[in-house]
């Protein structure tokens, strides 16, 4: 089923483009309908607010946490522009992410590039989440669901007008981790034409946890043969590797011609340093350009929209400041020196004809081109890395060729129906790689190089739905969908199981156990059935409720397994982790999410009074072993009461997250212990201006961060001095300001 969060512009003008605490609408879904571009004349979509506050506002700045309050949406700990979005248990990959129309895959082995880390949310003015029942003109190559992330529509003035120009400017700061930031936007505008500016700049340091969770200073110092320095030291609070610093630069240009608007879009990402928590390494540089070329008109027949893309990634990773570099015998080694460039082109053409009043047929076609370079420059005289460079990924290839077709048809007032199908084509290959040496790493890059590294796969996606709505005040909708997978190329094509070294810097989990691909894994097959029942007041303004319960059955899902299990040896370990390697088995998800609100008095000299809810509900398990599916979010609710008078907005939320107690034995995955938080927001609204004050976590409680991952943010992370055994804690209390100026 689809939700859809929009930012209106008179509140987003100045509070995302300003990353600062104000009123983005996250919302909680009064009834899972289709996008707008998907939807027929007649069929409205509504949204609550779960509360009214800047997602600048929380523990990290990153674009994924927009969704961090949506119904059966979680997301995955990473750096703090770089988190991942959960749909209903599924992450990563398996969620198609769009970025203004552009298919982005993450290029590192550590996955610290996600494509929602391409856009600053400063920048973002809708967000369009399908989950499950994702129509195929939406969805491909992946499992969970489609993210759809835009940045703000063109505005053109009036002909026989003066230009039309806006400017919007906004600062922030967070008293826990020192995050401090300031971003522009300034657009200008005719009749026929338009050109818009966003820029930003964030940086913040470690944040602390609400409590000691460690003992102070770097006491995951290896305490082996090799030498170490201490670098500095960290209290029992401060959650090291958490620290960030970021600058994002966006150019929009258009041109509308009647029913025809020509746009180019151009984007600009600088990550100079970026710790990952529960990751070996850290992001020591990352920077991207976009290139994004699109063409949308209206014509008699129905609407045509192309578009053709670039994304190009030069990205590094090394042992940040909290993490240790190693001292042998002579000297100082340089660290372990990681470098990836990541290239993503693509081609999509759509053509929305409308057949009838009643019917309208979606017909389209796409390509995707992918190339990745992953090598490690050698790093004497530590002989496990010298003196060659490690070729972890040789010029690894993934295209794609989709094509689809879609029927949506709106029988009477009544009943909606929906039916679609997409033939996708993936091919992968990989070219041959070497180790630091010879002697260590020749004999399984002799495997890989011999192996047929050829892969093609013939996917296939449907979709099915029906929506029926009595009446005003009730809607239901049912719907099933067969979706699709291909592995990405570490997956298939990360060859070295001799060294755990080499093994832990293959993680895409942040579980800090070590990995190594699997040539023949099989593309993920997903059956979701789904139905969703929307209950409302007749005029839609006092209450509604909505539930939507759902199963998922996966054929090849993509789990790990023992090395052995798939003819590989892989290197014994002794430091609390394991090495794996990936196999297609069988899992099971199931769950629901439950939403609503409801209007507690309306009017007045006291303004108005509303209560608003979420609880959300997943259970995941491997058929074939009985395990539990790792990183699983425990049943978890939020409730809130927000006021509003005048210019005045105060909202006081609950987050109530049970016990995490099914957990992956194969990962050796932690559990985590139950927690409730409260947040406050307040802000106020004049015509230029707004000033917004918050605080998180108002208690300052303690809690490990049940999606959080191994704690793996200091000391000698590749050695055996970690401090395992510990899990990511959230953060503690946070006082936050921020201030929005618009023209």
């Amino acid at each position: 089923m689809m939700q859809q969060f929009k930012f209106k512009k008179n509140i987003l003008s100045g509070i995302l483009t300003s990353n600062i605490l104000a009123s983005c609408l996250l919302c909680v879904i009064s009834g899972i309908a289709f996008a707008e571009d998907l939807i027929l004349p007649g069929v409205e979509v509504r949204a609550a607010r779960l509360y009214e506050s800047s997602p600048s506002f929380r523990e990290t700045s990153d674009t994924a946490s927009l969704l961090s309050d949506e119904p059966g949406i979680s997301l995955y700990r990473a750096g703090g522009v770089s988190s991942l979005p959960v749909i209903h248990g599924l992450a990563d990959d398996r969620i198609r992410i769009k970025v203004d129309g552009m298919d982005l895959i993450s290029s590192c082995a550590n996955h610290m590039t996600p494509p929602l880390s391409y856009i600053d949310l400063s920048n973002v003015n809708n967000i369009k989440v399908f989950a499950g029942i994702t129509p195929v003109s939406v969805g491909g190559d992946s499992i969970a669901g489609t993210i759809l992330v835009n940045s703000a529509a063109p505005e053109f003035s009036q002909a026989g007008q003066d230009l039309l120009i806006n400017a919007q400017m906004g600062t922030f700061y967070r008293s826990n981790n020192d995050a401090r930031g300031i971003n522009l936007s300034t657009s200008v505008a005719n009749d026929k034409a338009y050109m818009r500016y966003t820029g930003s700049t964030v940086e913040a340091n470690n944040y602390k946890a609400g409590g000691k969770f460690k003992p102070s200073g770097l006491a995951a110092v290896n305490a082996s043969t090799d030498r170490t320095k201490d670098r500095g030291h960290l209290a029992g609070d401060e959650v090291g590797s958490s620290y960030y610093k970021s600058r994002n630069q966006a150019l929009a240009f258009g041109v509308n011609l009647d029913n025809h608007l020509l746009e180019l879009k151009l984007g600009w990402q600088d990550i100079p340093s970026q710790g990952f928590v529960n990751q070996r390494m850290d992001m020591t540089d990352n920077d991207s350009q976009q290139y994004n070329l699109s063409y949308a008109g209206q014509y008699g027949w129905g609407n045509l929209a192309a578009r053709a893309y670039h994304e190009r990634t030069r990205h590094s990773m090394q042992f940040g400041d909290d993490k240790l570099f190693w001292y042998g015998a002579t000297g100082k080694v340089a660290g372990m020196p990681m470098d990836t460039e990541g290239k993503t082109s693509g081609v999509n053409v759509q053509g929305d004809i409308n057949l009838s009043q009643r019917d309208v047929l979606r017909v389209g076609t796409e390509y995707q081109r992918y190339r990745l370079d992953d090598y490690w420059r050698a790093s004497p005289p530590a002989p496990a890395m010298s003196p060659n460079t490690f070729w972890n990924v040789n010029n690894g290839q993934r295209d794609r060729y989709d094509v689809f077709a879609e029927w949506e048809a709106k029988w009477n007032t009544q009943w909606l129906s929906l039916l679609g199908l997409r033939s996708s084509t993936v091919k992968m290959n990989a070219g041959n790689v070497q180790g630091y040496n010879v002697l260590m790493y020749g004999a399984a890059a002799t495997v890989f190089n011999k192996s047929d590294r050829s892969k093609t796969d013939n996917n296939v996606d449907s979709t099915a739905l029906v929506r029926f709505t009595p009446d005003a005040s009730q809607t239901y909708e049912a719907g099933y969908a067969m979706k699709t997978r291909s592995p990405n190329v570490y997956e298939r094509f990360a060859w070295a199981n001799s060294n755990t070294m080499v093994m832990n810097m293959n993680n895409l989990y942040g579980d800090g156990n070590g990995y190594v691909g699997n040539l023949k894994l099989k593309a993920e097959t997903a059956h979701t059935l789904s139905a969703t029942a929307n209950w409302r007041d007749a005029v839609q303004q006092d209450w509604q409720l909505t539930a939507t319960p759902y199963i998922t059955y996966v054929d090849d899902y993509i789990d790990a397994v023992a090395c052995a299990k798939v003819g590989k040896v892989c290197a014994a370990r002794t430091d609390g982790f394991v090495n794996l390697s990936l196999d297609n088995q069988t899992a099971r998800l199931y769950g629901v999410d439950v939403s609503g609100q409801m209007s507690l008095f309306r009017g007045g000299g006291f303004g108005s009074l509303s209560a608003i809810g979420a609880l959300n509900y997943v259970r995941g398990k491997n058929l074939d072993t009985g395990d539990d599916l790792y990183n699983i979010m425990p049943l978890n609710a939020k409730f809130a009461l927000e006021h509003r008078l005048g210019g005045w907005t105060n909202t006081i939320q609950t987050k109530l997250v049970d016990s995490k107690n099914n957990v992956q034995a194969m990962r050796k995955e932690l559990k985590t212990a139950g927690y409730g938080l409260v947040n406050i927001y307040s802000s106020y609204e004049w015509k230029y201006a707004r000033l917004d004050l918050g605080v998180e976590n108002v208690f300052d409680k303690f809690y490990a961060d049940p999606l959080g991952g191994a704690y793996l943010g200091q000391g000698a992370t590749m050695g055996t001095g970690v401090l395992h055994g510990v899990t990511v804690p959230g953060i503690g209390r946070s006082v936050n300001v921020g201030l929005t100026l618009k023209y």
